[in-house]
């Protein structure tokens, strides 16, 4: 009970494996071990100071006082944060939070956490697939404004957010948030079946294949134009002394299509 009680408390203050790992000094497969040991108790007694300190706590039996609340979830992540930012960090580490601010560093750090943790497994194919898709995802983030929509609706819908708080359009996102909690209820609910919505996809294939093809054409004819621009300048490649002047050359080119 007592480390089924932890793992609850750490998943629900977004600690991961990777994460305690790093605040504890320790390889990721060494928390794996430590977490299927059937007490705090018997985790090195160095390990087991910092855990109950960082849960701010004395003893592992006040596992079971610990009330999640914002203040406590606030503690935490200061604790957390103090002991993490005092260690030495690698030079290529550093150069990736180059520039950022605090609130920005703490959060490219999780979200590198969560990451690592995910593709930890090279057999995990569909821990790949899933952070592949978030690549994607996170790619085309700004081709569409539901798009960001959607982030705050799974991010309330799995309790991280609350649910009236609308940082980006509040009308727009109040709709969609509407609109999505509908099909997902329909969806969980069963009253959705492949056959019913065979149509309905088959139309969402062709409207992606028309995208993957406009991308396609897209694509030709920035190589069309590149390879035009190169030949007026008398350069082989784009390099970083020419590039700027490829790209004038380029928009040139492109205005002149235009004109005629």
């Amino acid at each position: 009970m007592e480390m089924k009680k932890l793992n609850e408390i750490l998943h629900e203050l977004g600690i991961s494996k990777v994460k305690l790992a790093k605040f504890l000094g320790v390889s990721r497969q060494m928390i794996y071990n430590y977490l299927e040991l059937d007490s705090i108790n018997k985790w090195p007694k160095d390990k087991k100071v910092l855990l109950l300190n960082l849960l701010g706590i004395k003893a592992p039996n006040e596992l079971e006082t610990i009330k999640i609340d914002t203040d406590y979830i606030i503690g935490v992540e200061t604790r957390l944060n103090n002991l993490v930012e005092n260690k030495n960090q690698p030079a290529e580490t550093i150069s990736i939070f180059e520039g950022l601010g605090q609130n920005q560093k703490e959060l490219l750090s999780n979200i590198i956490d969560v990451i690592k943790e995910k593709l930890d497994d090279d057999k995990d194919i569909e821990a790949f697939y899933s952070m592949k898709y978030l690549y994607n995802f996170l790619q085309s983030i700004d081709t569409s404004r539901e798009l960001k929509y959607m982030l705050a609706y799974v991010a309330k819908a799995a309790g991280f957010e609350k649910p009236n708080e609308f940082v980006f359009n509040e009308d727009e996102q109040f709709v969609f948030e509407s609109i999505l909690f509908s099909a997902m209820t329909l969806y969980n609910g069963g009253g959705a079946s492949k056959s019913r919505l065979a149509e309905s996809h088959r139309r969402f294939e062709a409207q992606i294949e028309h995208k993957m093809e406009e991308r396609i054409s897209r694509t030709l004819e920035l190589n069309t134009l590149k390879v035009q621009a190169l030949k007026e300048l008398n350069y082989s490649v784009i390099n970083e002394e020419n590039a700027a002047e490829v790209l004038e050359k380029i928009a040139e080119i492109q205005s002149r299509k235009v004109g005629n």
